[in-house]
């Protein structure tokens, strides 16, 4: 029987940190070793979250600096951005998979632009693969660093990588409109996130000024050949978890939507995770909530000559700790399906 790989999990207190260790729980391959929250620093895991309490043996929670890392193989980053790297940069040893958005960015001056610093360890940029697992696929198995995509990127590339590899949308003409639950914005305390805040409304946010802006805009540019701007509007809706996009995309050169489809079709034909729905079956994140799957369609906009390209997930499971999982499963040479097994929840 091969030996399991030991893991640490920093920020465990976080809704992230949190549900990758749910994951890893159920992993045949996995052993968690460590796990830090330095704000709840020696509290079990079930003193601070209590659907943890028949886990006992999960390790106590300990300051990140606390930790022996000798033994242990891979570390899942589940801190806030600047933290990650200034922690994570430190380490020599285990393989890293980080859910921050610290090594998302090729560029540290995009880097600075969008959070307000400078990068702590921008040595590493250039090392540090983008892990949208379908597309990565082939990085994976040799990489150190893995930099998970944010969960917004997630879902629209999903949606749209597809149909600017093939030519058929100009990928600088995209707008997004984009809706996420509210654990997408942390497990601090904020007035705006008050059950009273944001019970029975839905509102945008980081108008014309999202960080995921450059990180889309990145790797579609990066397929397109040429950098470009898109439209991008965030909205949070009354739900804990979940996430859709409807990205209107303009077709090129005589691309019909069922062109778009058939691509979508085929890039995903073999995928355990991403899903091209029925034709005229519009994503929902009912479909898709508390797993790891994505689903995807396009539909005629009324507009001739353009799309609406659709995705719905999980925000916290493929959108962050299910997609790291995906993408350690990938480094280690495991199954990419091991521990992700979980069928979506409905009702």
């Amino acid at each position: 029987m091969t030996a399991p790989i030991r893991i640490a999990v920093l920020g465990a207190s976080g809704y992230t940190g949190a549900d990758l260790v749910r994951l890893a729980l159920g992993h045949p391959g996995i052993e968690i070793v460590a796990l830090s929250a330095n704000a709840k620093a020696g509290q079990t895991m079930a003193e601070v979250w209590p659907h943890m309490a028949m886990y006992p043996q999960l390790p106590r929670l300990v300051r990140a600096e606390d930790i022996d890392w000798s033994g242990i193989d891979a570390v899942f980053g589940c801190l806030p951005h600047a933290a990650s790297a200034a922690l994570l940069s430190t380490l020599d040893g285990p393989r890293i998979i980080d859910l921050s958005a610290d090594f998302r960015l090729r560029d540290a001056g995009t880097y600075a632009e969008w959070y307000g610093g400078e990068h702590p360890a921008p040595a590493l940029l250039g090392e540090a693969v983008y892990g949208l697992s379908e597309f990565a696929r082939g990085r994976l198995p040799e990489a150190r660093l893995v930099a998970c995509p944010g969960c917004y990127p997630t879902a629209v590339l999903l949606a749209l990588l597809p149909l600017v590899e093939a030519g058929l949308i100009d990928a600088g003409r995209v707008s997004v409109n984009a809706l996420s639950g509210v654990s997408g914005s942390g497990r601090g305390l904020k007035e705006a996130n008050l059950f009273a805040e944001v019970a029975e409304a839905v509102h945008p946010y980081a108008l014309g000024a999202h960080r995921h802006m450059p990180e889309i805009e990145q790797e579609l540019g990066a397929r397109a050949g040429h950098d470009l701007r898109i439209s991008f509007t965030p909205h949070l809706v009354p739900i804990n978890r979940g996430e859709l996009v409807t990205c209107a995309v303009e077709m090129s050169g005589g691309a019909t939507v069922a062109d778009l489809h058939a691509a979508l079709q085929l890039r995903y034909a073999d995928e355990p995770f991403v899903h091209l729905l029925p034709k005229g079956v519009a994503p929902s994140t009912r479909m898709v909530r508390g797993s790891n799957h994505a689903v995807v369609n396009v539909f005629p906009d009324r507009i001739t000559g353009r799309a609406l390209v659709i995705g719905a997930i999980d925000n916290l499971v493929k959108g962050s700790s299910g997609q790291a999982i995906q993408n350690f499963n990938l480094m280690f040479g495991l199954a990419e399906t091991a521990g992700l097994g979980q069928a979506p929840l409905f009702p």
